[in-house]
Parts: C-alpha cells; structure tokens; sequence
C-alpha cells in the first residue's frame, strides 16, 4: 500500500515533493542542478559562496561576486520556472550584497547559516522574500525567532534544523561530533518543534520544520515526516547526479570513497567540517602546504594570519578536478554512494521509497 507524500509549502511557495536540494559551495549547486530539482517538483538551491573570476576577485571582489551570482541566477531562470533558493553564508564579508543581488534577480528564498542569522530580516526587509534560518538545536532556533520578535516584530517562515551528520561546515562542537548519535535528527525535531510553538502561536501561522543532516533515503523522510517534520534537505544525493556542476572527477571522488574516508577537520573558519579524506587533506597532516595570503577577505571569522590553507581556493580547486589541492565536503553517507543518475531518476527514486514506507 502507498500513500500520498505532503507537499511543502513555504509562504506562498508549494512544491509537491518536500524536498530542499541543499546548498553546496563551492559552485557544486548551480544552475544546472537547481534547476533539475525545481523541474522534478522540489526545491532547488544555488550556493552564492566563491563565484566569479578567481583573479579578476582580487581586485573587486564583492562586484565579481554579486556578478556571477546575478549570472547563476539568470541561468537557473531560464531552465525552469520552479521554486529557486539561495544559500547564503552568514559569515560571508559581502552576504548583505549578495541577498540584494538574489531579491534583485527575482529569488523569494533565501537560506542562510554558518552562525546564527540574527539579522537576516534586516537584511531582507521585503516579506514577499521567505527567510529560512538554518540552526542545530531548539536552542538555537528560539534564540533567532525570539531575537527576529523583537528586533523586527517577525518571524522565520521555515527553519533548516542541520544535524550532526551533514556535510561542510557543522554547528557542532568537535566533543560533541564525536557522539553524534545524542543529536540525532529524531532527537532534534521535537525539542525544535517544542521551540517554535509559542511562535506559531503569536504570529498564527505555521512555521515548517526542513529536518537536514544524514538524509539518505526516502525511507528517512518518511520517518520525519511522520514525526512532525514539513519537508527534509538533502545535499549529498545530489552529488552524485549528472546535472550536479562539479567536474566528473569530483563525483568519482564519492563513488570511490569508503566509510573510514569519511573525517572531520578544523576549518580556517572556526568550525569543524566534514570531507572526504583525499591527497590535499593528506598533505595538509604533513604540513606540505604553501601559506596563504589572502587578497578577498571573503570570510569573516577567517583567520589568515594562523590559517593553513585557504578553503575558498581549496573549494574552488575541487570543483574543477583539482584534488591535490582541493578540499571535498561531503554528508556522513557519502560512502553509500554508488552511482551517477539523473535528478530526475532520484527524486522518483525518493518519491517511491516515501510512499512505500
């Protein structure tokens, strides 16, 4: 027997598979893959972090940067009419220029994490644009909802709860990464849900909770929704599709990966991270790497003086096939992937283990 998936509404924006393709920088979601995912009935991300020319940045990094950005997005435009977001990280030196660039475009999602987002309504002050606060904990999610409350009598209009799990940058301490399974993404939506209540109360409306972290299979999204969860994101999956942006030898990269492959590591950004385990983290154990000078100052929690690599560069690199000098983010279950497929055939895929499960 199946059943009808729900579908995920933000605002109002509906899609009817409550799926977010997450956001993943450096320029592996772009244009192609948001666009797939819109078109297969989800919700497609293009991550704003690291886009433009490398050397023309030097020089005038914020117009390169809100350039390509405006360029992605036009991109993206023209392959569907679906749902767009962008990821914006809050870290990032010129985030403000980068969300105006993204409303400017058109874009009405707008994601934002990397450290709390206590100012994204500032940021964006148009309510016709939706604001998706990524946070780890209950915790956190009443300190942004109860910190928009008061400071622009607002609230989020859905919440991204990132567990321990995920990929990239963590909003976890590397103690607690080490026994992840006390954060779990079933232990993390009831104290989120239980947070959000009074809110929900005051300002009459729903706020959905997008569980992300770990989410592998459809069989997953339909435990979370059953538990009260509005829609999942998913980020590694999509990897491993065709219309993904990253140069084939980063996707080999996935396919090839093991499970003990598969590290934290200190970030120059301040936070833990997870990656695969490849020649650049290698060399970055034996300290044969050059140091960095840094003409961007894209981040602004970098510290250059102490970093020992630059992790746009190495971002950047790998995506473009580099692995002796590029840095690979990857979910947890990264390791589980075994094949290249279209976003067509895994949203289907998904859509089938959702309804079966």
């Amino acid at each position: 027997m199946t059943i009808k998936i729900p579908s995920l509404t933000i605002g109002n924006i509906t899609v009817p598979v409550p799926i977010i393709q997450g956001g993943m920088g450096v320029r592996v979601s772009l244009s192609r893959l948001s666009s797939a995912v819109a078109n297969a009935g989800g919700i497609g991300t293009i991550a704003a972090v690291g886009l433009g020319d490398v050397l023309e940045a030097k020089s005038d990094f914020e117009r390169v940067c809100s350039d390509a950005l405006a360029q992605e997005l036009r991109k993206a435009k023209s392959l569907t009419d679906g749902p767009l977001a962008v990821n914006i990280l809050g870290v990032l030196s010129n985030a403000k220029d980068l969300i105006r660039t993204s409303i400017r475009e058109g874009i009405r999602l707008i994601v934002s994490g990397a450290s709390l987002p206590l100012r994204l309504p500032e940021l964006s002050p148009d309510e016709g644009v939706f604001l998706l606060p990524m946070v780890s904990s209950g915790r956190a999610a009443d300190i942004v909802l109860r910190t928009w409350d008061k400071r622009y009598g607002r609230t989020a209009d859905a919440l991204i709860v990132e567990g321990p799990l995920a990929g990239g940058h963590l909003g976890f301490s590397m103690e607690q990464l080490q026994t992840p399974e006390k954060y779990s993404l079933d232990l993390l939506l009831p104290e989120v849900l239980e947070a959000i209540k009074p809110f929900e109360d005051k300002f009459g409306r729903k706020i959905p909770v997008i569980m992300a972290g770990g989410v592998y299979t459809g069989a997953d999204i339909a435990r979370l929704l059953r538990a009260g969860a509005s829609g999942v994101q998913m980020a590694t999956r999509f990897v491993a599709t065709h219309e993904c942006d990253v140069d084939p030898v980063f996707k080999q990269a996935f396919l090839d990966a093991k499970e003990e492959d598969i590290v934290l590591i200190k970030s120059p950004v301040g936070l833990p991270g997870r990656a695969i385990r490849n020649q650049f983290l290698k060399n970055l154990e034996s300290g044969n790497i050059e140091k960095i000078k840094c003409p961007y100052r894209c981040l602004s929690t970098c510290e250059v003086a102490t970093a020992k690599y630059c992790i746009a560069l190495a971002l950047i690199n790998s995506s473009i096939g580099d692995m002796d000098k590029g840095l690979v983010f990857c979910g947890q279950n990264a390791y589980r992937v075994d094949k290249i497929v279209s976003v067509k055939e895994l949203m289907a895929e998904l859509v089938a283990e959702i309804e079966a499960a």
